[in-house]
């Protein structure tokens, strides 16, 4: 192992995992505020109501990152009427193709997390606060959404520690992330193993650092719920 070289080049991975954590975390809040009005709709008993964001999880939940990635930063490309849009300044960029399409695709599982952690919350709790008098309006921003919050973070987490190491996809459209900056250092000095090792390590640490942070955000909203009781 050449300890030597990847001292060398640690700047250069560290640009790496600021990109990476900029492409991930404007994707997961965006995708978490999109998900939110879809996870709603989905937990409706009407069918018309959840009809449209059922057709939008479905699609993005069965194609892959890789393939919708290509068909907003290529497939779009082809169009004359995009390329003569006010879109295509933004589109023609590899940094917003890749954190639209990764929002996009986030939101969609965040929002069926969503939904499962509404369905959960026990009937008599929506009940209880209905029968207090409190709005459909009120009960879901008191009541059903900040439990459905506490059922889904774990989930949460998990989506969010996936699309860290999906963001490697966006190497492919010329984007420097970690991953991308691994393949550019090895174009230069050939040493594969050592540098794909270090982009490993910088995945790890950053993964670690985001399960620490989620377990901390747990244990605070199960002692606040505690005090609330």
């Amino acid at each position: 192992m050449e300890w030597e070289v990847i001292i060398k080049w640690l700047p250069k991975f560290f640009q790496g995992a600021i990109l990476t954590l900029e492409l991930v975390g404007i994707a997961v809040v965006l995708g978490l505020l999109l998900a939110i009005p879809l996870g709603i709709a989905r937990a409706s008993k009407r069918w018309y109501v959840r009809s449209l964001p059922y057709a939008y999880i479905f699609f993005f939940r069965g194609t892959p990152l890789l393939v919708q990635l290509f068909l907003v930063y290529y497939g779009l490309a082809q169009f004359d009427a995009v390329r003569s849009s006010f879109l295509w300044k933004y589109l023609r960029d590899p940094f917003f193709c890749a954190t639209a399409t990764m929002t996009l695709h986030t939101a969609a599982y965040i929002a069926e997390i969503l939904r499962g952690a509404i369905q959960a919350i026990p009937p008599g709790e929506i009940e209880a606060a209905r029968a207090l008098g409190m709005s459909r309006p009120k009960t879901l921003f008191y009541i059903i959404l900040p439990r459905a919050a506490r059922i889904g973070l774990p989930a949460y987490s998990n989506e969010v520690i996936l699309m860290l190491k999906a963001s490697s996809l966006a190497s492919t459209v010329t984007l420097l992330e970690l991953t991308g900056m691994a393949r550019t250092i090895i174009a230069r000095n050939y040493l594969t193993v050592e540098m794909f090792f270090t982009a490993g390590v910088f995945y790890l640490l950053i993964s670690y650092l985001l399960v620490s942070a989620f377990k901390l955000l747990e244990r605070w909203l199960r002692v606040d719920a505690c005090q609330g009781r």
